[in-house]
């Protein structure tokens, strides 16, 4: 079989890449001929000081790595493909107490804590007050003159409403949550004039806003999904500093991920205007799953090996860096019928746009099915010839599918 015809140097990581497209032709190439491939870097470009990775695109081995962290470790590098190459080692291991980055046993005791957040009866306990944010969220949109960003008025506030929801952060902070985020996913993009300092800034004023809520809701416990995890923590609950990690968690992968495949999936409504018409008027259950699919907001997620092993027919020594994309993952024709067309009828869809299985499987996917529902359901009621202003403005990041700006008009 002939290897993938890719220009020297490609590397699916560079964020100047990324900026201007997902390299999804490239990626059929390597599912093709290589699906695990060595891609070298050059100097500290990731900021892991070593030679490269090996990056896994076909569905199957994707889901293989994911369900054995026994052989393929979030803990070692992170789950972060690429940092910014100035940072310091001790930057990198500090993200080690993040769920993200943990291994079992560590990560199965902190999961079993923070899962009672994200019960069925904890999420339909907040569908209500989510829809009626929805409606208003849309109303307000509709309301503007002209047209008006989607990003920031519309994908961007459900999610930021729902995590104030879910862990009791006042309405009004939200505001910081978002620009806290942005912050600190942003160091690749010069727009956002944003150093690896400013981001870490950043996540330092969201660990401490969460460690003050926990300190607070142990002192006077309300009745709010914070108190639930930080209560009595010699009983199987969070301590303070466990618990703003995981509000640092929330606030990339319960506010970023949800907001971008709602921009990506108004895009490619307006792009393909039969589904838009289709889902107006059919409304399927099955459209959430496929927004997700086609955007799959994570690029891609690593691990390492903590073994020599063998993987798509190549030998993966100790220590190498292992990338899983899933944006590969989600259009394997071994895995889905016409994988490169919008089907929001599409049934069944074992797209991995939450993960790939096993122990890190999205969290929250519940919640971020229930949103993405709920706020396309608002906009087909109240802004049914919603139309395309100009194309999206991509956000330069190294594992991000990401959108910054995306310019739509009501009428």
């Amino acid at each position: 079989m002939p290897c993938p015809a890719l220009p020297d140097g490609f590397d699916f990581t560079d964020p100047d890449l990324l900026q201007h497209q997902v390299p999804l032709p490239e990626f059929a190439e390597l599912r093709l001929a290589e699906p695990v491939r060595w891609i070298p870097q050059t100097g500290n470009v990731a900021g892991f000081q070593d030679d490269g990775y090996w990056a896994v695109t076909r569905h199957a081995d994707v889901r293989y790595v994911s369900t054995h962290p026994e052989l393929f470790s979030s803990y070692l590098n992170t789950a972060i493909i690429r940092f910014n190459e100035h940072i310091e080692r001790d930057s990198i291991d500090a993200q080690r107490f993040i769920l993200l980055n943990m291994d079992p046993p560590e990560h199965t005791r902190v999961r079993q804590i923070v899962q009672r957040g994200f019960t069925p009866r904890a999420i339909r306990a907040l569908e209500e007050r989510l829809r009626n944010r929805a409606t208003a969220i849309v109303d307000r949109a509709r309301a503007q003159d002209g047209s008006f960003d989607f990003v920031t008025s519309i994908a961007s506030e459900l999610p930021l409403q729902a995590i104030a929801e879910l862990i009791g952060v006042p309405q009004d902070d939200r505001s910081k949550i978002f620009d806290w985020s942005n912050k600190m996913i942003g160091y690749d993009d010069p727009e956002f004039a944003i150093t690896a300092e400013v981001g870490q800034q950043s996540a330092a004023e969201i660990l401490a806003y969460a460690m003050n809520m926990a300190a607070e809701r142990k002192q006077c416990p309300a009745h709010d999904i914070v108190s639930t995890l930080v209560a009595a923590e010699n009983e199987g609950n969070l301590n303070s500093d466990e618990f703003g990690f995981f509000v640092l968690m929330l606030a990339v992968a319960g506010n970023e991920t949800t907001r971008n495949a709602t921009t990506h999936g108004m895009h490619a409504f307006l792009t393909h205007p039969e589904q838009w018409e289709l889902y107006k008027t059919q409304r399927p259950g099955t459209a959430a799953e496929e927004i997700v699919r086609w955007a799959t907001p994570i690029i891609a997620f690593q691990r390492t090996a903590t073994q020599d092993t063998e993987l798509g027919g190549k030998l993966i020594r100790k220590g190498d860096r292992v990338g899983l994309f899933y944006s590969s993952a989600n259009r394997d024709p071994e895995v889905f019928e016409r994988p490169d067309e919008f089907d929001v009828t599409r049934d069944p869809n074992p797209h991995l746009g939450f993960g790939g299985g096993g122990p890190h499987f999205c969290l929250g996917k519940s919640l971020a099915v229930l949103e993405i529902n709920l706020i396309f359901n608002a906009i087909a009621d109240a802004m049914p010839d919603l139309r395309l202003v100009s194309d999206p403005r991509r956000l330069r990041s190294a594992w991000i599918n990401g959108v910054k700006e995306l310019r739509v008009s009501a009428g």
